[in-house]
C-alpha cells in the first residue's frame, strides 16, 4: 500500500467527521437561540439559514469540507481506490473522538468496543488484502458499461425506495447513495490520472463533467436518505456499500487487485469487523445526532414552551 495514500485518506476522513461536527455544532448553538428566543421553527427559514453560514462553527465544518475533498483527490491520484474508499469508513471514528471533545459526552462501554472493531477491522482488511495500485486511468468501452450498470442500479433502488418507508427506505437509499459516491470517487481518480497528459486529456474527455454531475447526484441522493430515516438505518448502507463497490470499481476500472489465497480468512474478518463496528458506531449518540440535546438545552427549550394557563373551571388551556 502507498503510504501517502492511506496518510492522506485518513486526513480526509479527519476532515470529514470534523466537518459534521462543528456544523452540527452550529445547527446546536441556531436551535438554542431559537429556543431561547421563541421563534417558531417555520418562520423565516431563509434568515435562519443566513444566520447558520455565517456561524464560524458552521465555517469551520465548511472548511473541513474543502479540505476533505482536496485530501481525497490527493489520495485518489496516488493511491488505489481499493484503499482510499474503505479507509474514508474511519470518518465515523473521527466523529466519535471529535464529537467526544466538542460536546462534552462520554461515548459508553458499546460505542469504544464499535470503535475497537472498526479500527483493527480496517488495519486488519487493509493489511491482509494488500490492494495493488494498479493503472492510473480506465478503459472507455469498460467505463461505458460500469457508467450504464450503476446508472440502472441507482435508478432501479430509488424506484424501489419509493415504495418502501421508514428504515427500510432509508437503507435502500443508502445503497444508491453508496454506488453514487463510489463512482463519483472512481471519476475524481480517472480525472487525476488524465491530468499529466495534458488539458486536453482532462478538459476535452467527459470524465471531468461526469463527476460533476456523479457529485452533485450523491450529494442530492444523500439528502434524501437523511430524511427517509435514522442515520442507524442509513450509514451502515452508506459506508459498507461506498467501501463495496470501490473495491469492485478499481478491479473493473483500474485493474487494482485484492490478494486472496492463504489472506482470505484474515481479510474476511476484517471485513466483518469493519461492518460490526460501523454498525455499532452508527446507533452512538456522537454519530446519529443525539448529543445536541444536553440538559441544558432541554432546559431552554422546555422555558421556551408556551404555558398552560388555568381557566375558570379549575382546568388548564394552552396560551
Amino acid at each position: 500500500m502507498n503510504v501517502l495514500a492511506v496518510m492522506l485518506a485518513l486526513l480526509a476522513a479527519l476532515a470529514n467527521g470534523a466537518a459534521s461536527v462543528l456544523q452540527r455544532r452550529a445547527a446546536m448553538e441556531q436551535v438554542e437561540f431559537e429556543a431561547a428566543d421563541g421563534r417558531p421553527d417555520v418562520r423565516q427559514a431563509v434568515r435562519r439559514l443566513a444566520q447558520l453560514v455565517r456561524r464560524p462553527f458552521w465555517l469551520a465544518g465548511a472548511s473541513a469540507l474543502v479540505l476533505s475533498a482536496a485530501f481525497q483527490t490527493g489520495a485518489l491520484a496516488v493511491g488505489s481506490l481499493s484503499v482510499v474508499q474503505p479507509l474514508m469508513a474511519s470518518e465515523l471514528l473521527f466523529t466519535l473522538l471529535l464529537g467526544t471533545t466538542v460536546f462534552h459526552h462520554r461515548p459508553g462501554g458499546r460505542t469504544w468496543m464499535s470503535f475497537l472493531m472498526l479500527a483493527v477491522g480496517l488495519a486488519l482488511f487493509l493489511t491482509a488484502a494488500g490492494p495493488s495500485v494498479g493503472e492510473a486511468t480506465g478503459r472507455a468501452r469498460t467505463w461505458l458499461a460500469v457508467g450504464i450498470s450503476a446508472a440502472t442500479a441507482v435508478a432501479a433502488l430509488t424506484l424501489l425506495a419509493r415504495i418502501l418507508d421508514g428504515a427500510a427506505c432509508a437503507a435502500v437509499l443508502g445503497c444508491a447513495t453508496a454506488i453514487s459516491f463510489a463512482c463519483t470517487a472512481a471519476l475524481i481518480k480517472e480525472v487525476t490520472g488524465r491530468i499529466p497528459d495534458g488539458a486536453a486529456a482532462v478538459f476535452a474527455t467527459g470524465y471531468l463533467y461526469a463527476m460533476c454531475c456523479a457529485g452533485l447526484l450523491s450529494l442530492l441522493l444523500l439528502q434524501s436518505t437523511l430524511r427517509a430515516g435514522t442515520l442507524a438505518a442509513s450509514q451502515p448502507a452508506l459506508t459498507l456499500g461506498d467501501a463495496l463497490v470501490s473495491v469492485v470499481l478499481g478491479k473493473a476500472l483500474f485493474d487494482e487487485r485484492i490478494a486472496l489465497g492463504v489472506h482470505l480468512l484474515p481479510a474476511t474478518l476484517g471485513a466483518c469487523l469493519i461492518a460490526s463496528g460501523t454498525v455499532g458506531l452508527s446507533l452512538s449518540p456522537a454519530v446519529a445526532g443525539h448529543w445536541d440535546s444536553t440538559r441544558e438545552n432541554d432546559n431552554a427549550t422546555e422555558r421556551a414552551r408556551p404555558q398552560p394557563m388555568a381557566d375558570n373551571d379549575g382546568g388548564t388551556e394552552s396560551r
